[in-house]
């Protein structure tokens, strides 16, 4: 027959070992997505709308996936929940922000309008 001896073993049943690398590593929590953490939403509300609470709501969103890789879900789902919150209140200050800046332009608009014509 063959001069090399039996043919070798089938391989194992698609998924049935532990994933690549072996097993879970210490801390990796098991089970379901890690919680949404709001960067994008952070980084457009920092450049956008409010900066202070901007930069709070990215380091928030860039602590959940440490913490969840870390296995700290309480904390991960704490960080997500207060990046959402600083994102938020950035976006409610800068359009507070904004609408007060467009009433203000208005009023010295026609303030300098009305002014204007009353003096010729």
């Amino acid at each position: 027959m063959s001069d090399y001896g039996a043919p070798p073993p089938p391989p194992p049943p698609y998924g049935g070992g532990p994933p690549y690398g072996g097993a879970p590593q210490y801390g990796q929590p098991m089970g379901g997505p890690p919680p949404a953490n709001n960067l994008v939403w952070a980084i457009l509300s920092t450049i956008f709308c409010c900066l202070p609470l901007g930069v709070f709501a990215i380091v928030f969103s860039s602590q959940v996936n440490t913490k969840w890789a870390q296995g700290d879900v309480a904390g991960a789902n704490d960080s997500a929940r207060k990046a959402r919150q600083f994102a938020l209140w950035s976006t409610i200050v800068g359009a507070v922000g904004s609408i007060i800046g467009i009433v203000v332009y208005v009023i010295v608009v026609v303030a300098a309008v009305n002014s204007g014509s009353t003096s010729g």
